[in-house]
């Protein structure tokens, strides 16, 4: 009792005043008179000329936003001070995990302010050198790695870089003990994976370059190619989609080198599935299934037989074998059941990891190939762990874990035994013990009970006057799993409350809590939101002058319709790299995929109507009390596009009544995220903290 005492003694507190906000001077932004009709019903669209990437009109209306967003930011009086202590806290070594291709061992290491890790590795010997430095690829940290694979005998490798953050790919093909450069770079790569067959080339996937803007202009016809070693780009060999039509396309070669797997799919969720021999000469492409009703992949073979990962009749997942002469769906035959936990399995060293969810946190239990399970793995905490994959013939496996106190470790697996050792343990600045996370379950308005995860220092007080950053995502199957992240650190050693719901929408209770956030049932996950914030008002946590709430991609769309529909109810709002306008978001690159979560516009007068009610750009009313507003989003961002929040930022400054500002931060030469430098990402996650606590009144951080 005296120890707690004594740490809420001394907890820090920041000072809040009132705010007097000056009067900010936009931009203007012309309104044309684009009117579009659907199903007799006329939508304006005065600021369609935004979405033209490509103009001068648009590239001056950037520079004028980023003049009045950076000056507004650069008065703010503790920016400075933030910055220093994020620089301070991220300058620590991270180390990834090691695989062995060839002779080499590889593996990624940060020092702690590069902007992009460097690939090293060590030889048998243990001498360690730099193989690959994607710090030297451009001067400025906007040109990343994206992804690099080893061919079967380890003497070469092709990886691809991505270019301001581009979803658009080159690869480059280069022989190991040289580390030269050994044929001509392939071009135009997106969406893929690379996969070497044996040391003769790989796998990759592509759409052909679109006509007009290649950050904006539709691309929906994947082809999977494959490229010979030795010959020209021009000549690579088409090996599906050409004739069969589809938005995503994906193959791999499994470990053996037996086979091909093909993964083809028109939206994110559901796909076909295929398979090739390898082994016989212009053997055909032979169907295992042939709809889009489930998600499926291979994720091991034993000569004949085939273990794959599917949804189909179980929605958390189960683990099915099959023979490769008779790979249909009825002669599937159960190797791991679906259970009430949603299953992600890996392998590795001879073995299956069954990695499950279970209230958003990990299990992971460990199988032979008899189907027979031989333990569960202990892991150090409540949390997340990830990894347990590697080759047959390893005998040490590596995975992850972390939460939202615990910076990402990296353990040590020996498969045979089950002993976990620490391969690499970051020294952070962070005194992980003073802090604390806990789970609680709220209602929805439906009656649906959400979990949440509430993360702070120790010896918080609830007294309404907490600075509390909600963010959520809620689609597309993905689930928030506790991570730790430097900026939340920063965030929580001021005094802050992170607060995660996993709403409807996610995938961390399967297909049907999925399939609850989709087309009719969006709104779901906007109540969900609603309710989380709800929730930390009534509890005291925090209160509406000091909540925020975040969330990025299908995130920032979340954002944008929960501060549409409930202004009211929080201080400032911070919708990143959003998909903000739903009625015309699938005539955008890849956009059209992503209609098994959102529907669109198109199908049905009643789908268009329930769009049109939650569209963000449709839905901001002239004379409304906005919250505090930073869009952000990246002028290279071709997977959802800048436009979507150009026009709602346009919408917002136009219709906003009151002082609070409602700008709009637009990074140059970035993308959607992946691939971000360092630098670029301190100073982001800088400017979101310092304009939140400035609008929430804070003046000055704790000592």
């Amino acid at each position: 009792m005296k120890k707690l005492i004594l740490i809420m003694a001394i907890l820090p507190t920041m000072v809040a005043t009132a705010q007097k906000q000056e009067p900010i001077k936009y931009p203007v932004t012309t309104k044309g008179t684009v009117v579009d009709t659907y199903f007799d019903t006329a939508v304006s669209d005065p600021y369609r000329w935004l979405e033209d990437d490509r103009s001068n009109e648009t590239a001056a209306w950037v520079k004028a936003q980023n003049e009045v967003t950076y000056g507004y930011l650069d008065k703010i009086p503790f920016r400075d001070a933030l910055k220093n202590r994020m620089e301070k806290l991220w300058n620590y070594e991270k180390i990834g995990a090691p695989s062995k291709e060839g002779s080499f061992t590889y593996f990624s290491k940060n020092n702690g302010l590069q902007n992009q890790s460097v690939v090293y590795r060590k030889d048998g010997a243990g001498k360690e050198e730099v193989f690959l430095d994607p710090n030297t690829f451009s001067k400025d940290g906007t040109t990343s790695l994206g992804g690099l694979d080893f061919s079967k005998d380890g003497s070469k490798v092709a990886y691809a870089i991505s270019e301001g953050g581009s979803d658009w790919r080159k690869v480059i093909i280069m022989d190991v003990l040289s580390k030269k450069v050994i044929e001509d770079t392939i071009v135009d790569v997106k969406f893929s994976g690379l996969s070497w067959r044996g040391n003769e080339g790989f796998y990759y996937s592509s759409y052909e370059k679109p006509k007009g803007s290649e950050l904006s202009a539709k691309t929906d016809q994947h082809k999977l190619y494959f490229h010979k070693l030795g010959t020209a780009q021009k000549d690579d060999q088409v090996i599906f989609g050409a004739d069969q039509k589809r938005r995503y396309v994906g193959g791999y070669v499994t470990e053996d080198d037996a086979y091909l797997v093909i993964s083809a799919a028109n939206s994110t969720y559901g796909n076909e599935l295929y398979i090739k021999s390898l082994k016989t000469a212009n053997s055909p492409i032979i169907t295992i299934v042939d709809n889009f009703n489930s998600d499926n992949s291979i994720i091991e073979t034993a000569g004949s037989k085939l273990f794959i990962e599917t949804d189909l009749h179980a929605p958390n997942k189960r683990i099915v074998t099959v023979d490769f002469a008779t790979p249909s769906p009825a002669n599937w035959v159960d190797f791991i059941p679906e259970t009430t936990n949603v299953l992600s399995p890996s392998t590795g060293a001879g073995f299956i990891f069954a990695n499950y969810m279970k209230d958003a946190v990990s299990v992971v239990q460990q199988y032979d190939y008899t189907g027979k399970m031989i333990r569960e793995i202990k892991l150090p905490a409540v949390g997340t762990a990830g990894g347990f994959g590697g080759k047959k013939d390893d005998t040490t496996l590596y995975y992850s874990f972390t939460n939202y106190t615990t910076p990402v470790t990296v353990y040590a697996l020996e498969p045979k035994s089950g002993k976990s050792t620490v391969y690499a343990k970051p020294n952070v600045d962070f005194k992980s013990e003073n802090y604390e996370s806990k789970q609680v379950f709220y209602t929805s308005k439906d009656g649906t009970k959400i979990p949440m995860i509430i993360t702070y220092k120790k010896g918080l007080k609830l007294n309404g006057q907490n600075p509390t950053m909600l963010y959520g995502y809620g689609g597309f199957n993905v689930s928030l799993t506790p991570s730790f992240s430097i900026a939340n650190a920063v965030w929580m050693e001021n005094g802050g409350v992170y607060a995660v719901p996993n709403l409807r929408g996610g995938g961390e209770y399967g297909k049907k809590w999925h399939d609850a956030g989709t087309k009719m049932q969006k709104q779901n996950v906007f109540d969900d939101f609603i309710a989380a914030a709800e929730y930390l008002i009534a509890q005291k946590y925090t209160s509406t002058n000091f909540l925020a709430i975040r969330g990025g991609s299908n995130g920032g769309l979340l954002v944008g319709a929960t501060m549409t529909q409930r202004p009211d109810l929080m201080k400032v709002a911070l919708p990143a790299v959003g998909v903000m306008d739903m009625l015309r978001y699938h005539t955008f690159t890849a956009g059209a995929g992503w209609a098994y979560d959102y529907g669109t516009a198109q199908d049905s007068k009643e789908m268009f109507e329930y769009i049109k009610g939650y569209s963000p750009v449709q839905n901001v009313k002239a004379g409304t009390h906005y919250p505090a507003t930073m869009v952000t989003t990246g002028d290279h961002d071709d997977r959802v596009v800048p436009a979507h929040s150009f026009k709602f930022a346009a919408e917002l400054q136009e219709k906003q009544t009151g002082s609070n500002p409602t700008l709009i931060r637009i990074d140059v030469k970035a993308g959607h995220g992946a691939g971000k430098s360092v630098a670029a990402s301190i100073q982001e996650n800088v400017d979101i903290q310092a304009f939140t606590l400035y609008n929430m009144g804070i003046t000055t951080l704790p000592k």
